[in-house]
């Protein structure tokens, strides 16, 4: 079956919203408050600075998205593109969907004159790793940390 990506539009927030809460739940049994999430995903078509998303599509039928957002490199004097919120429908995976969506966000970011691309993924997520590696994505030597607010 063909897959198609595009960028998302206004249309898409309901789809991206929903997939965020499934993957919220599959990854880390974790509920995202509706209204929070698709406030959250409305607020990057409100400010473009923020990112954009692109959406597969499978036969004319969304199936799957990613987020792009950037951080800039004093190092590189260029913008990292951060490939977050991944989701792709189940009734789609191991069919190329998440490769597609790679392979276009790398062209699009060589094309914008970004010096690379990063994700993160779940310690525990060998099948995602192994999908970043087969891609040629290498796994640095950072650890991520946070504080929530």
């Amino acid at each position: 079956m063909s897959i198609t990506i595009r960028i998302a539009t206004r249309d898409d927030i309901t789809h991206i919203a929903q997939w965020n809460s499934a993957m919220a739940w599959e990854t880390e049994r974790k509920v995202l408050e509706p209204a929070v999430i698709t406030r959250g995903v409305t607020a990057v078509f409100d400010e473009p600075r923020r990112g954009f998303y692109l959406v597969a599509e499978r036969a004319g039928e969304p199936a799957g998205c990613l987020l792009i957002t950037y951080e800039w490199s004093d190092w590189r004097a260029g913008d990292f593109w951060w490939i977050q919120s991944v989701y792709v429908v189940e009734s789609a995976r191991r069919e190329g969907v998440f490769r597609q969506l790679y392979e276009d966000a790398k062209q699009r970011a060589k094309q914008s004159g970004a010096v690379g691309l990063r994700l993160y993924v779940e310690t525990e997520n060998e099948r995602a790793q192994r999908t970043y590696t087969g891609l040629g994505m290498k796994r640095c030597h950072y650890f991520m940390y946070e504080a929530e607010f």
